[in-house]
């Protein structure tokens, strides 16, 4: 659905189911922004043992992805995926709100002049 503040993919749901198994009494993974890298921010995927009234929650086919309602506003409009390769498998980032990404991707920066039409 396109006006869902954060979209799971179908890839991105099986991840969050099974990352957030890995480690015992997770409820779900949460989603944080942390200063890093050369643009500023990075995304940044942890386990989730308690909610709290700080972060907003997403759930979608029995994966739980919490959100800190401080990040909500940089985050509005993103799709997540999850890619497996060869190489490297992981999560992805498809967020409207980015303004830049430094050259090799690992960090971006978001003008908060700039916001996706939500």
């Amino acid at each position: 659905m396109p006006n869902d503040p954060i979209i799971l993919t179908d890839g991105a749901v099986a991840a969050i189911k099974s990352k957030t198994a890995l480690k015992d009494g997770a409820i779900g993974l949460r989603l944080t922004i942390k200063s890093t890298g050369c643009s500023g921010n990075s995304y940044k995927m942890e386990h989730v043992m308690e909610e709290t009234a700080a972060d907003d929650r997403f759930e979608k086919d029995g994966a739980v992805l919490f959100i800190p309602k401080i990040h909500s506003w940089m985050l509005f409009g993103m799709t997540i995926g999850y890619e497996e390769g060869d190489m490297q498998s992981g999560f992805t980032f498809n967020n409207p709100n980015e303004t830049g990404r430094c050259g090799c991707g690992e960090s971006f920066t978001i003008d908060p002049g700039k916001r996706a039409p939500g």
